[in-house]
């Protein structure tokens, strides 16, 4: 276990009243006692948990003192990436190539795979979120799971170590692992990029028609990609699809160039 836990999580707690007044003896409510059972891993620092699922629209109404789940969520995203490169390494590097792998990798970190996982384990019902989050269908919404499913990878991490987080992982990955080559590789550069932006941003990226031209039977199309107002690349082909895949994979590009696969600066 880690002992520069910058949250310093024996002070500020990650905590209703409520969930202190039911606690067992070990610290715990029986609602997490529930999901440990689920992640079938056990915390030694029950707070790791408590932060893990506690969304930053709960602490401004919590009362206490307490740290929402983003810099476990960024912690545990780069354990996760990690975890999913070695293990993708160690199953496919003989029979892939380098950018195949980084398919595959795209499409098990994808927060649609996260949510899936999420849900399986009930991770929402165990989300500490504010009211006004809560009636708006927090508990479900997808970026709010995949967040709260990474904050649990790091929470494992710095609980247990790279060992028990890299576990969690292999289990949790185990069926979607296999189908990796098979549905990974097919995922489009449109779908990526939506992915990465929804994942890290909550945004996403828009297309418009630059120009059009040439005779009926040889057309052309040429669209920018724009991602918060501003243009990041353009695209042609023969057809307004083509130009959109072509536009979405050169703004991979992009982003892959400037700060490896996390996102726009």
């Amino acid at each position: 276990m880690s002992d520069t836990f910058s949250l310093n999580m024996g002070k500020k707690k990650c905590t209703r009243q409520e969930d202190i007044d039911k606690s067992g003896k070990d610290g715990v409510s029986p609602v997490h006692s529930d999901l440990e059972r689920a992640l079938r891993y056990r915390f030694d620092n029950k707070d790791l948990l408590k932060c893990a699922l506690t969304h930053r629209s709960y602490v401004p109404e919590s009362g206490d003192s307490v740290h929402d789940n983003e810099r476990l969520e960024f912690l545990g995203d780069a354990v996760l990436e990690l975890v999913i490169s070695d293990l993708l390494y160690h199953k496919f590097a003989k029979s892939y190539s380098e950018g195949d792998l980084t398919k595959m990798r795209a499409y098990l970190v994808s927060e649609g795979r996260l949510v899936g996982l999420a849900k399986i384990l009930g991770i929402g019902d165990h989300l500490l979120m504010g009211k006004g989050e809560e009636k708006c269908g927090g508990r479900m919404r997808p970026s709010i799971l995949a967040d709260a499913f990474e904050a649990i990878i790091g929470a494992i991490y710095l609980d247990g170590g790279f060992k028990s987080a890299y576990k969690f992982v292999a289990e949790q990955f185990c069926t979607l692992l296999k189908d990796a080559p098979k549905k990974g590789l097919k995922i489009d550069y449109k779908s990526r990029l939506q992915e990465m932006t929804q994942k890290r941003f909550h945004a996403l990226p828009s297309y418009r028609l630059v120009e059009t031209g040439g005779p009926d039977h040889a057309r052309h199309f040429r669209v920018a990609l724009y991602f918060n107002d501003k243009e990041i690349s353009e695209g042609t082909g023969k057809s307004k699809k083509e130009a959109e895949q072509q536009a979405a994979r050169i703004a991979l590009e992009i982003m892959k160039e400037k700060i490896g696969e996390n996102g726009f600066r």
